[in-house]
């Protein structure tokens, strides 16, 4: 069958998380315990930009401490330097190898600013260029598409802000298990013909559901082919939900929209997570993770082997 390979990884989830909320806590802890910085500067790029996303979210409502996602072209396209002030930056790459990334963190470091990498792969790049560094000990992940690491840096991001004294809900006993894999991926079966049929296809989130809109399209992308566009809720307001009418789809992880069902819109959600609101995108984007699967296998296509892209990307 299609995507065995990516399915193995999807399922590995529940052990790599449960081992994560107990193993990431230190070692942020030592890396970033007790320092005050007057920002955090956040590179990265594809799947773990989706993870950046969630932290500035978490950092800057539980911090308040201004996020910039890093514009690596700055750096390594047009050769400029960014003045900014006390900062922590946090290098996130699952293959360590983004060579843009590793060079926003080493200019980082060189203009005296904290650095720390948060990646799958010991001895990568990135380790070798932050201060300090996070190992996702997720495993091998074979399958282009990223299923565990991915949800590994989400929860590396929730411990990190905790590190850096936020009041947030602690990631231990509250990761999914075997029972959330099997009923994310009984409601991804279901909604995996609608999404087949649909065009144009939304992905629809606000807040901590923003990254995971974002990572369910590229995902659908990546494995199914099928071209969805991921949107902030208020954003899709402005303009792109015209839109919304009858052959369309819309996946949420912002509630049901009745208003854009009204008009014809499929709208497909994730079951319910039994957790906090912060703590959510570590659960719904395992809903995600295997619509993509079931759509590029109700397409005929393998996700393991995907068109015109690999595992690992480097981009300067």
């Amino acid at each position: 069958m299609f995507g065995e390979q990516m399915e193995r990884e999807i399922r590995e989830q529940p052990l790599v998380l449960a081992q994560g909320a107990e193993a990431y806590v230190e070692p942020l802890r030592q890396a970033v315990g007790g320092r005050k910085f007057e920002m955090v500067l956040l590179a990265a790029r594809g799947s773990s930009d989706n993870s950046a996303l969630y932290a500035r979210y978490l950092i800057e409502v539980h911090l308040g401490i201004p996020v910039s996602l890093a514009a690596p072209s700055v750096l390594t396209r047009y050769g400029r330097k960014v003045d900014y002030p006390p900062c922590l930056a946090v290098g996130i790459s699952q293959s360590g190898a983004a060579p843009d990334v590793a060079e926003v963190l080493a200019a980082m470091r060189t203009a005296g600013h904290a650095t720390l990498a948060i990646t799958n792969t010991p001895g990568s790049r990135l380790t070798k260029e932050a201060e300090h560094s996070l190992l996702l000990a997720a495993g091998p992940e074979k399958s282009v598409a990223a299923t565990k690491t991915y949800t590994a840096s989400l929860l590396a991001m929730l411990e990190l802000v905790r590190a850096l004294g936020a009041d947030v809900p602690p990631s231990q006993g509250q990761t999914p298990n075997d029972d959330w894999i099997e009923k994310a991926k009984e409601a991804a079966g279901m909604a995996s013909g609608p999404i087949v049929r649909s065009s144009p296809t939304f992905a629809l989130g606000r807040g901590y559901g923003f990254s995971t809109a974002e990572e369910t399209a590229l995902k659908l992308m990546e494995c199914a082919l099928i071209p969805c566009k991921a949107y902030s809720s208020a954003d899709f307001e402005h303009g792109p939900k015209a839109l919304a009418g009858h052959g369309s789809a819309a996946i949420s992880f912002d509630g049901a929209k009745p208003e854009l069902a009204a008009h014809g819109c499929e709208i497909l959600t994730a079951p319910s997570a039994p957790t906090q609101e912060a703590l959510r995108p570590i659960w719904d984007v395992i809903f995600g993770q295997w619509l993509a699967l079931s759509a590029a296998r109700a397409r005929g296509l393998n996700p393991d082997d995907p068109r015109h892209i690999q595992k690992v990307t480097e981009t300067l």
